[in-house]
């Protein structure tokens, strides 16, 4: 499950996903989760094409949530109620550029404009929803964490192929850090984003693909979380809530289709309480980290990737009408 290195060229995108959610693109999705009169979730995400949505996953917690949609100049809006007045719109997204975190920050400052909205989930409009929506809402509401994938890798795919010495004296080499770039904040972090210069800057000049002596970097797998183990190091749990199967070592996650979607593979992903990573040295490492909430041992993950929009009709046969948290 650990951050890949090269991916194929696509856009970020926000979506909610509680429990049935499904886009029909093939880019990113952030999604911003909100609550009216109480404390909410903001979903906000990137697109490139148009997308469709499973209502039902939202049936009765309207003004609990908001979905924020970025999508390049040109390309189709988003078809659904939920992201009517809220597809943002920009120049093209590149993969491993800077245009990716600068998306993820349009999006938040979107959705920071509405001071009811306190935590913020970015996943992808190949992610499905494991558990229902008051179950992602209370994990991510009642607890000051935000879930912001961070661990230390010394191989190529981490500091030791990717930091570079013009990011000095801000960024040190102890500093840099890997990690996935789905992630979900609280509305603290995102200001902190939105208010940093110094550190964004370090990394939109110093890490990019195509750098010199042969070196790539790429901003989403290390931004977010190099800053945050530098100001804010207890306030990030060092995993994601959105699983990701790596296992297959390839240049690309494991990618689900209509016949893979069993009770099985439902259970198997909800049952992991501890986070795994793999270095990229020689070593192969394997770094565990425990998944604490709240300091209960809890679930790790709310949502998965990369399914195809075609698993949709077999998840809704299988997800749980109820889950106890």
């Amino acid at each position: 499950m650990n951050a890949h290195t090269t991916r194929q060229t696509r856009h970020v995108r926000m979506l909610v996903l509680a429990s049935r959610v499904q886009a029909n693109t093939s880019c990113s999705c952030m999604l911003n989760h909100t609550i009216k009169s109480q404390r909410g979730i903001r979903l906000i995400g990137l697109g490139r094409e148009g997308a469709t949505e499973n209502p039902s996953y939202f049936w009765g917690n309207e003004g609990r949530f908001t979905v924020y949609v970025h999508a390049s100049r040109g390309q189709a809006y988003f078809v659904s109620p939920h992201f009517i007045g809220r597809n943002i719109r920009s120049e093209k997204v590149d993969w491993g550029k800077i245009s990716m975190i600068d998306a993820e920050k349009r999006l938040l400052m979107n959705a920071l404009q509405d001071p009811d909205n306190q935590h913020f989930a970015l996943l992808s409009d190949s992610c499905v929803p494991l558990q229902p929506f008051d179950y992602v809402y209370n994990y991510l509401i009642f607890t000051n964490v935000s879930f912001i994938d961070c661990y230390d890798d010394p191989g190529p795919h981490g500091a030791g192929g990717r930091y570079t010495e013009p990011m000095l004296p801000e960024i040190e080499y102890k500093y840099f850090r890997k990690g996935s770039q789905w992630f979900t904040m609280t509305r603290r972090h995102a200001l902190i984003i939105m208010a940093d210069s110094l550190y964004y800057k370090k990394f939109r000049l110093y890490c990019r693909p195509g750098m010199p002596e042969g070196r790539n970097c790429y901003a989403d797998e290390h931004y977010f979380q190099t800053l945050f183990y530098m100001v804010d190091p207890s306030g990030i749990s060092n995993w994601s809530v959105t699983y990701v199967d790596w296992s297959e070592r390839k240049w690309h996650p494991r990618s689900y289709k209509p016949q893979d979607i069993t009770t099985k593979l439902l259970r198997n992903i909800t049952a992991f309480d501890t986070s795994l990573h793999y270095t990229s040295d020689a070593k192969k490492t394997v770094l565990k980290t425990p998944c604490i909430w709240n300091g209960m041992r809890r679930p790790c993950f709310l949502f998965a990737r990369k399914f195809f929009p075609e698993t949709l009709d077999n998840w809704m046969k299988i997800f749980p009408n109820s889950t106890t948290f």
